[in-house]
């Protein structure tokens, strides 16, 4: 059984428990951000918070993304959305276009996708050849270990949907003016190889799951479940690099 298998897609909340834990969510992690970054500490600064969103198509990162950030100042993070690169990406280091985007101590980055991408879709779509792809899994946690060494909490999310729950939610923007923008000829080619990328993506867990950052798998067919699961996974592992930072510091 793998570990996508293993996901939970039943998993779900009703919603005034889920209204309930929003709210404490939502409060809590402005707290530990404003003690990130020094706004509630007299200026001194704790370790910078890099949050990877990965997961299927229609897989609810955006609105797992604007439930974290919700209560947050604009002005205390960014969010960066990685697509395709662009010709003069390409003549770099694949890790290159993501490095000047990486939060410095005290501050805060959510990537909506991210170098995952070597691994995933340029792998499936044969965008990168299989010594390229191969050769990323190493450079990746390299990368990551590296920001944690520097002072960066790193927080990797994998939101998983079913087959029957992603084509009902394409089908769905389909049908909306307002959110056509988020469906693409792409989505649909991509749904036809669910199998590849699903086999793309256990290779990816198995072999860039590491302590310094591991995977945070979530089960996203009920939208309420992934929110919560994904601010409160955040926050725990805020306080534990919190924790680390102090005692680095002592």
């Amino acid at each position: 059984m793998t570990r996508l298998d293993k996901i939970d897609l039943d998993a779900s909340l009703g919603k005034r428990e889920y209204n309930e834990r929003l709210a404490a969510a939502q409060q809590r992690f402005l707290e530990l951000r404003l003690q990130l970054g020094g706004q509630t500490t007299n200026g001194k600064i704790g370790p910078g918070l890099l949050v990877v969103m990965e997961g299927s198509d229609a897989g609810g990162k955006g609105g797992a993304i604007k439930r974290l950030v919700q209560l947050l100042d604009p002005r205390h993070f960014s969010v960066y959305s990685y697509a395709a690169p662009s010709s003069r990406e390409l003549r770099h280091h694949f890790l290159w276009r993501f490095w000047s985007k990486v939060p410095g101590r005290g501050g805060m980055c959510v990537f909506d996708r991210s170098w995952y991408g070597r691994v995933l879709v340029e792998r499936v779509e044969g965008f990168a050849t299989p010594t390229e792809w191969n050769r990323a899994y190493d450079k990746i946690v390299d990368f990551e270990r590296g920001l944690v060494v520097e002072g960066v909490i790193v927080v990797k999310f994998w939101m998983q949907v079913s087959p029957k729950e992603q084509l009902k939610r394409f089908e769905s923007r389909a049908d909306d003016p307002l959110r056509q923008w988020k469906l693409t000829d792409e989505d649909w080619r991509n749904r036809k190889k669910r199998e590849k990328y699903d086999e793309a993506a256990e290779d990816m867990l198995e072999r860039t799951d590491h302590e310094d950052a591991p995977w945070n798998l979530i089960a996203g067919d009920q939208k309420r479940w992934a929110r919560i699961a994904v601010l409160e996974t955040t926050i725990s592992r805020v306080e534990e690099g919190i924790r680390l930072w102090n005692e680095r510091s002592d």
